[in-house]
């Protein structure tokens, strides 16, 4: 059996380059396909009066919050998609850190993930056919025929999320070398569903559809 020094080194195949102060980060930049905005097809249903922008802000609390919690799943998953592309980490990182950033990603990704399947899902399914498993509900139009399209979204995120972090384990522990091209591969089969899932699931919980099915004090009850 050989020791730990003979055992296979991990690659260090990527150069550190400096990165500028991170912004808010575009799909078309993360290798995912840039996804089209969508709406509720609301044409059958009576037309609700403005909100004040009071109401707005209250209704828009969900949204923001989670907004929040995505642009930081976007801003990670930019810096390891783009070192993965170009074979370039940020400065002063090393490969080790790299390998660590992406296992702390996927960690965190399960969690958040779990946290709204069993506190913030079932809440929201009792009248929002979007987060509806069966697609039962009152929905009409496009909330109808996206029921557990999030769902759905979830299972596909995981699928290559596993396979990812499977890679990035045995590069941890020197079973494989890294390689930037396969890392930016296992990325690819899993970017275009995660970015389209981390808008949607924002837009679903903003006011102009919050408000169809919930009031301002019952918003204060749905965890998140």
């Amino acid at each position: 059996m050989p020791s730990t020094e003979q055992a296979r080194r991990v690659n260090d195949d990527v150069v550190p380059v400096a990165v500028s102060e991170a912004q808010p980060v575009k799909a078309e930049e993360t290798g995912a396909e840039p996804e089209a905005a969508f709406t509720d097809d609301v044409k059958s249903e009576p037309a609700l009066p403005p909100l004040s922008a009071h109401e707005y802000r209250q209704y828009n609390k969900l949204a923001a919050r989670m907004d929040m919690f995505h642009e930081h799943f976007r801003q990670t998953w930019t810096m390891l998609y783009q070192a993965a592309s170009s074979g370039r980490r940020p400065a002063g990182m090393s490969l080790r850190q790299y390998i660590d950033q992406g296992l702390q990603f996927l960690s965190q990704l399960t969690l958040h993930h779990g946290i709204e399947e069993q506190h913030v899902f079932p809440v929201l399914a009792r009248r929002m056919p979007e987060f509806q498993s069966g697609g039962k509900g009152k929905g009409k139009g496009e909330g109808k025929r996206r029921a557990a399209e999030l769902l759905r979204q979830h299972g596909e995120i995981h699928k290559g999320m596993d396979a990812m972090e499977d890679y990035l384990r045995r590069c941890r522990c020197g079973e494989a070398d890294f390689e930037s091209a396969v890392m930016k591969a296992q990325m690819d089969t899993w970017g275009a569903v995660l970015w389209k899932h981390l808008d949607q699931e924002v837009e679903t919980l903003r006011p102009e559809n919050m408000r169809r099915y919930w009031s301002l004090e019952e918003l204060k009850h749905i965890p998140m």
